[in-house]
């Protein structure tokens, strides 16, 4: 995995449990809009706006360099879009990024052995 391919997972990563948080919170105030008279809807929709934003810009990004199927790509864009579903992508794009450090200090060392 080259350094850009490894760069724009991370920046998916690291905006996909901001994003479901956003989400949730979001969720949360327009409940409480709906039975109280605290409204942070509109605020909070701009934030959640701008995290959802970055997270498709980000996906594609990560889908472009990574070369994910489309069954990948589709899992991923799904998520972004179910109230939790950052959080299981954020885990699955660490495991990915933990698994390619694993793949390439294997083929580092067999270069060294061989």
């Amino acid at each position: 995995m080259d350094i850009k391919t490894a760069t724009a997972l991370r920046r998916l990563r690291l905006v996909s449990a901001p994003e479901a948080v956003s989400f949730l919170i979001l969720l949360v105030c327009s409940v409480l809009k709906r039975t109280t008279d605290f409204n942070a809807v509109p605020v909070m929709g701009a934030v959640h706006g701008v995290l959802f934003i970055l997270y498709v810009v980000f996906w594609a990004d990560a889908w472009n360099r990574a070369k994910w199927p489309l069954k990948t790509a589709a899992l991923y864009f799904v998520l972004s879009v179910l109230p939790t579903g950052g959080f299981i992508a954020e885990r699955r794009l660490r495991r990915e990024a933990e698994d390619a450090v694993v793949a390439a200090r294997a083929r580092k060392e067999e270069a060294v052995e061989a």
